[in-house]
């Protein structure tokens, strides 16, 4: 397997790894490996085995992804991979389910001669949020929501309703700057060692 698809097959072992709540994910991090997501920023410890308040093992989770985009330089690559996740909740005592869209940015690094993630941190797009059985009302207050950031809405109306926290100031694709800046420290990182 050349360096391409050893790549893209981790970043896609991970997501799959993920949703399916296996210890194998770990298997895709290097130790030192950083997570930074809508529910948390910090060690990849911290993330593996974990969910957000919002997120019921009851109810289905369900994830699609793109194809990565590599962009690789020696030892090291980012990849880009697009992400569309569905998970049903409990909203106003009826089940919903809200879909993301996001992009998620990995940095990998070949040490000993093996690719494993050393950075995920997730760009937020876009969100919606329908009843899961067509025609029951989810009893939505647009004021609940007309302060929340367009890129992940839903995803933080839902957080909030289970009694979790999220911060407004994530990276989403509605403050371009933030994004801009991620992929110019994603490219530095990339050639740091030229």
């Amino acid at each position: 397997m050349n360096d391409f698809e050893a790549i893209s097959q981790l970043v896609l072992k991970e997501r799959m790894y993920r949703g399916r709540h296996v210890k194998e994910a770990a298997d895709c991090y290097f130790p030192d490996a950083t997570v930074t997501t809508s529910w948390q920023s910090g060690p990849v410890s911290t993330f593996l085995g974990k969910q957000p308040a919002d997120f019921a093992n009851s109810l289905p989770i369900v994830g699609r992804f793109g194809t990565p985009i590599v962009h690789q330089n020696g030892n090291r690559a980012y990849v880009e991979l697009s992400s569309t996740t569905n998970h049903w909740q409990m909203i106003n005592g009826v089940e919903a389910v809200i879909e993301s869209y996001m992009r998620l940015i990995y940095r990998v690094e070949k040490r000993n001669n093996e690719w494993k993630i050393v950075n995920l941190t997730s760009i937020d797009e876009a969100d919606k949020m329908q009843p899961a059985i067509p025609g029951q009302d989810l009893k939505v207050n647009p004021d609940d929501v007309a302060n929340l950031r367009r890129s992940y809405r839903f995803l933080a109306y839902g957080r909030i309703k289970a009694g979790g926290e999220i911060n407004q100031d994530l990276l989403g694709t509605d403050r371009k700057a933030d994004e801009d800046g991620l992929y110019q420290k994603a490219e530095n990182w990339l050639h740091e060692n030229d």
